[in-house]
């Protein structure tokens, strides 16, 4: 009876030893148990390989992400769809005002100005206060200011709301892009949906603007506030679970910015974003006077360009969680090159579309890893990070445009396009240097 009731401590996990003889018989079955938590223990040797391959993965995002992330991917579109229309709505500021050339830069310049310069400053504002309400506010600036710059009549008070537009824009993307990463957690495919959003806003800006701007000339702008205001309202109202998300993640270790491997990103998005921008500039140009094809087509040429775009942000996201983060930024900024070979030196006024949609999605492959590895590479200063990565070096693209037309001036679209063909040769190399994030507490990736 000892024997047994010394089996049934050492194998009964604390099991009562005191009760009558019908526990006696179920001693010989207890040294099963010990065996149960055996392959689920991490200190063993077979458990090496996972933990070191796990961080190039990332945890699949749950439902209620998701769901999140949609409304983010919303937000984003209506957003830069306000950034789309100013060169939509400008040609007609031309007709309709008289407009020069050189006015029309500037409202172009206002809202790149707008835009681009104040978004690090924004995203410093972010970072150091909890800002709840400052994406809501973004968004209502952006659709107010290019929404009534239709309706007032003097040059000046057109630029100036312009501008307040282009600062709208610079409000919302760090607020929002740090709201978007509590909500996304280390999903690089939840990320891609906001950075997607943005996207789908550029794409859908020509297409509805058009339409109305022939019907009812630039007064027809005032027709784009409601979104704006629709959307900020339901920003405005999420703001509380925007605070539980970031109380939740107040306690984790976030690790240490590196500025460093910042600055080196930084220098591989404006790569890219100066080749998108050239293109989907001069891609319809090339179509027209270089291709010889109708308008309709060199519409859809654009069109492919952009779709394909939104193609690539979304995809890039799911194989940034399959293959890693800094793969993935190589991957994209290296297919760039054939991509855009084909679209240049591919003959006829069909084949080559093919390329204009590979060429969209190569080139935005990266541009949401581009974002969330920006905040891995400032794991404090997220509003900053995004700020940079979604405003400042984007807009860069767009300040180059002036250079690229007087190239242009000179050698055509097509001289334009075979430059852009080399460009992404400095990102293949910049990217050679990209090192994986660090994870608090787990080391470099």
């Amino acid at each position: 009876m000892n024997s047994r009731t010394q089996d049934s401590r050492q194998h009964g996990g604390g099991r009562r030893t005191d009760r009558p003889g019908p526990t006696a018989p179920t001693a010989p079955t207890a040294p099963t148990a010990p065996t149960a938590p055996t392959p689920t223990t991490p200190t063993g040797p077979l458990d090496t390989a996972p933990l070191t391959a796990a961080p190039l993965k990332a945890a699949p995002a749950e439902p209620g992400v998701w769901r999140r992330m949609r409304m983010w991917g919303v937000a984003h579109a209506v957003d830069d769809l306000y950034q789309g229309l100013v060169p939509a709505v400008v040609p007609y500021f031309v007709l309709e005002r008289g407009y020069g050339y050189v006015a029309a830069g500037g409202l172009t310049l206002a809202a790149t100005l707008g835009s681009s310069v104040p978004q690090p400053f924004v995203g410093l504002a972010v970072d150091r206060r909890r800002l709840g309400w400052l994406a809501a506010a973004g968004v209502a600036l952006a659709g107010l200011g290019l929404g009534l710059s239709g309706l007032v009549p003097s040059y000046p008070a057109v630029w100036l709301l312009v501008l307040l537009s282009g600062l709208g824009v610079a409000m919302f993307h760090p607020a929002a892009g740090k709201a978007a990463r509590e909500a996304a957690g280390e999903s690089t495919a939840a990320m891609g949906v906001f950075a997607a959003g943005g996207s789908v806003g550029f794409f859908l800006a020509p297409v509805l603007a058009t339409p109305a701007l022939v019907a009812w000339g630039v007064g027809s702008t005032v027709l784009f506030v409601p979104p704006a205001l629709l959307m900020a309202y339901v920003l405005f109202r999420d703001r509380h679970r925007q605070r539980a998300l970031a109380a939740a993640r107040a306690g984790v270790p976030v690790g240490t910015d590196r500025w460093g491997p910042f600055l080196l990103l930084t220098a591989v998005e404006v790569v890219r974003s100066v080749v998108f921008f050239g293109v989907s500039t001069f891609v319809t140009l090339y179509w027209l006077r270089d291709l010889h094809a109708s308008q309709a087509l060199g519409g859809v040429a654009l069109t492919c360009f952009l779709g394909g775009g939104v193609a690539g942000t979304l995809g890039g996201g799911r194989i940034a969680d399959r293959i890693g983060l800094v793969r993935t930024v190589r991957l994209g900024t290296a297919l760039a090159v054939p991509a855009l070979l084909g679209l240049r030196l591919m003959p006829g006024q069909y084949q080559p579309l093919l390329f204009a949609v590979l060429a969209g999605a190569a080139l935005n492959l990266p541009f949401a890893v581009l974002v969330k590895l920006g905040q891995d590479y400032l794991p404090t200063r997220p509003g900053t990070a995004a700020g940079v990565t979604l405003g400042l070096a984007v807009s860069v693209g767009g300040l180059i445009a002036p250079v690229l037309g007087l190239l242009a001036v000179s050698h055509g679209p097509r001289g334009v396009l075979l430059v852009l063909c080399a460009v992404p040769l400095l990102g293949v190399g910049l990217a050679s240097f990209l090192a994986e994030p660090e994870r608090a507490g787990a080391g470099p990736r």
